[in-house]
């Protein structure tokens, strides 16, 4: 019964929860990947609204760079999608990529770590798992990509830290952050957290990239390890 009655239709959201609405209200800014592929897709499937349907394919695809990535018919096949739907999101994936390419000013910049909290918190507040992203950054800290890296235990055993620097060394980042979420909603850092975080920076400067953060987001609220002096420190 509860799976018959689930919520799967955008109207049948709250309406300051509906992301049209929102976008034209706050504006796309303001609004999670999940949201705006939400967008597109226009309805969901039974049990599962555009929303949720959308944060599903960037959990399991990869995020944004993997849905890009993913070859036509793959997207094709996922649950809830089709050739019109496909059709529309690999559409826009590239009109954003000819956008970046023609004017990569226009790319997002970091200054503070809000700012980079911001990109991710509404989107990884709602993971059921752990899950860690690298924010990839130019010389100006513009947003060059955002890569989803690990999900599942998030910790300094289960990470090799050697991998989060490979896409940062194919994009030429010259800075990065790491973002990481605690499916209990509480962001305090753990010992193991701030473990990991040491050993992130320190093969951040054998590589010769700054490591300027380490993001913990809970349930709507956000922790810098940065800020609290956590790893950074010493």
């Amino acid at each position: 019964m509860r799976e018959q009655n689930a919520v799967y239709r955008i109207t049948d959201l709250e309406e300051t929860e509906r992301p049209r609405e929102r976008l034209a209200k706050h504006g796309p800014q303001a609004l999670s990947a999940a949201e705006l592929l939400a967008i597109l897709l226009r309805v969901g499937v039974p049990g599962e609204n555009a929303v949720q349907v959308g944060q599903r394919l960037l959990q399991e695809m990869g995020g944004l760079a993997g849905i890009h990535r993913a070859e036509f018919s793959e997207l094709c096949n996922q649950h809830g999608m089709g050739v019109a739907k496909a059709a529309q999101i690999k559409a826009a994936l590239e009109l954003g990529r000819r956008l970046m390419a023609e004017a990569p000013e226009e790319r997002p910049a970091i200054h503070s770590p809000a700012d980079a909290a911001n990109l991710l918190l509404y989107e990884m507040s709602a993971l059921e798992q752990e899950e860690l992203r690298v924010i990839l950054l130019d010389a100006r800290n513009r947003v060059l990509d955002i890569v989803a890296q690990y999900r599942g235990s998030v910790n300094s055993s289960q990470v090799r830290v050697g991998e989060l620097f490979k896409s940062a060394v194919r994009r030429n980042a010259v800075n990065l952050i790491v973002v990481h979420n605690h499916p209990s909603g509480d962001p305090t850092p753990s010992p193991d957290d701030v473990a990991l975080t040491r050993a992130i920076i320190q093969a951040g400067k054998l590589l010769d990239i700054e490591v300027l953060d380490h993001l913990v987001i809970g349930r709507g609220r956000w922790v810098s390890l940065k800020e609290r002096g956590l790893g950074f420190s010493g």
